[in-house]
Parts: structure tokens; sequence; C-alpha cells
């Protein structure tokens, strides 16, 4: 079995889709000041990095049971979701965390059927609450939720706490912690980073503030 979460965080590094800079951290649209930026749609443009993931994902729906529907989070979720449904030979469809406010005003598009099991794709987890809003615009048109797979998650303990209350069985290929030790043994950050950049993941809204 593939050592997926070494192997991605490694290869997302590679292809500049996971920047780390410790020193001139980045801000998020939230105002969060973050050692680290992730844009997962470069994978896309990268053949090996983009069956890569498409290869880990399809290992790691073994473990939801029946699915009957892939469905991918707009937008970051949705082209990696079709690769995964067009390899297990699966319906698809893609779901927004809130519904347009123009022409059929749908939240979910695609066919499913009433009581269709269905997984998730996400690129990334911050903190679950975007995730969560199209898992339950998901439930309200009718879906039986399998469960989320996702790219890479920061590992709070935020959207940790949250699926696991919801019941959501969640997967993530990659994590912050694998991408840490990566960084390090591939010599991209000094040893000496670690435990402060591992401080971020425990309270990033206080961190440098």
């Amino acid at each position: 079995m593939i050592d997926y979460k070494s192997k991605i965080a490694q290869k997302l590094l590679q292809i500049n889709a996971i920047n780390l800079n410790y020193k001139e951290p980045f801000t998020w649209a939230s105002g969060i000041k973050s050692p680290i930026y992730c844009d997962n749609r470069k994978s896309l443009s990268d053949i090996e990095a983009r069956n890569l993931i498409c290869e880990g994902f399809q290992e790691a729906s073994a473990s939801f049971g029946q699915i009957d529907v892939i469905a991918g989070v707009a937008t970051g979720g949705i082209a990696h979701g079709m690769l995964l449904a067009d390899r297990l030979e699966l319906p698809f469809i893609y779901v927004r965390t809130a519904a347009k406010s123009h022409g059929l005003k749908n939240a979910v598009e695609g066919r499913l059927l009433p009581g269709q099991r269905v997984l998730v794709i996400e690129d990334l987890i911050s903190t679950g609450g975007s995730s969560y809003q199209a898992i339950e615009a998901l439930i309200e048109a009718g879906a039986q939720i399998a469960g989320m797979l996702a790219i890479f998650s920061y590992g709070f303990e935020e959207s940790k706490k949250l699926f696991e209350d919801k019941g959501i069985q969640v997967i993530t290929l990659s994590d912050y912690d694998t991408l840490l030790n990566v960084a390090v043994k591939s010599n991209m950050i000094p040893a000496e980073q670690m435990m402060n950049l591992m401080e971020w993941k425990k309270d990033p809204k206080a961190w440098r503030q």
C-alpha cells in the first residue's frame, strides 16, 4: 500500500500547491494569519499529482461501504470528484455551500435520487464549516451521506469535533502534521521551526496577533 500521506504532501510542496512561510505569514480572507497557503487546484495541472490524488481517493473510497453517487464540493472538489467518479464508474453531481440566487436556485447540480448514498469530495478542510454546509445541502436534497474524502486537512480540533458530532466519516489523503515532517526531512524548513508551526494549528486565530 502506498504511503499517500507523505507522498502527496511531498508532491503538493514540489508543485507549490502548498507554500510554507513562517517569517512572512499569509493572511486568509477571515483575517487569520497563517504560515501555510494551500491551493490544490494546481494539482490539476500536474499529471503525476492528479493521478496520485485520484488513486488515493479510489483506494480510500473502499472504506465507505456502498456508494451510489460522487459529489464534488464547488469549486475545489468538482474536478477531482469527477475524476474519481469516472474511475469508479459512478454518477457525479456537484454541490454548492449555498443555493444560487437565480434560475432554479439549486444547491445541488445533477441527478440525485432520494436515499442514494453520496461520497462527498473536498479539496481542503480548514474549520470544516463550509464543507458541512455542502453536506447539509445534500441531506436536504434527500441524500444519505456515506462520508467525505479530502485531499488535505489542517487538522484543526474544531473541524474534527464538528464531523465527529455529526457522525460524518472523514478521510484525508494528507494533513498538516505530515506536511511539516516531510518539509523538515526535505530541508524545506529548519527543524527548529517545527514546534512554532505546530503552535499555529492549536490556535490559528490567536497566532501572531
